[in-house]
């Protein structure tokens, strides 16, 4: 009984994180638009989510995240509207498995740390590895899979250029962002299970 009432917490709290992702990404908090390219904050559930739930869980709000990057592709964001138009299923690819590693190794790494660090730096270094898995994957992602294509070509004549383009003061912004509000937020949740259980 005890651990039915575990699972179905769980599955609220997924439920929860779930609906607040798909808020946001309705929203200019989801994916602010800078130029040709999106800033976007939802990595903050995903990793909320692998942090307090764990890896798994945190790999299917990444896989929402990624469907909801895919939406983007079909004219709300101008690069992922091309890239669909060279290659669908690599777009695809692109998306979603970047994306539900984000939260995986999120979830991962928080399960590492906290047996071996303060909660509050695994909270912190958990939500930095979300924003890096994010950037660092899909951008090398972009590179294999749409290498030599016009999409890339658009961005610089070679990788060097490309990846100056794609990993600029954006990324810097989504992952002090996503450290910050994650690990407060994590914190104020972990310490209301605290007192709940006193």
């Amino acid at each position: 009984m005890k651990t039915q009432k575990m699972s179905t917490q769980k599955l609220t709290k997924l439920g929860m994180l779930a609906a607040i992702l798909l808020i946001m990404a309705l929203t200019p908090l989801g994916y602010l638009k800078v130029g040709p390219f999106s800033i976007t904050f939802l990595t903050i559930p995903v990793a909320i989510g692998a942090i307090i739930l764990g890896p798994s869980e945190g790999a299917v709000l990444g896989f929402l995240f990624g469907i909801t990057s895919l939406i983007q592709c079909f004219g709300a964001d101008a690069f992922g509207t091309l890239l669909f138009s060279v290659n669908p299923i690599n777009t695809v690819i692109l998306c979603i498995i970047p994306r539900i590693l984000t939260g995986y190794f999120s979830g991962l790494t928080f399960r590492f740390l906290k047996e071996n660090i303060s909660l509050i730096f695994s909270y912190a270094i958990s939500a930095f590895v979300a924003a890096a898995t994010n950037t660092i994957l899909f951008v090398g992602f972009l590179i294999v899979l749409f290498n030599n294509t016009e999409a890339i070509k658009t961005l610089g004549d070679n990788i060097i250029k490309v990846i100056s383009v794609l990993i600029t003061t954006n990324s810097l912004v989504e992952a002090v962002v996503t450290t910050l509000l994650v690990t407060i937020i994590s914190k104020a949740c972990s310490d209301a299970v605290a007192k709940r259980r006193k």
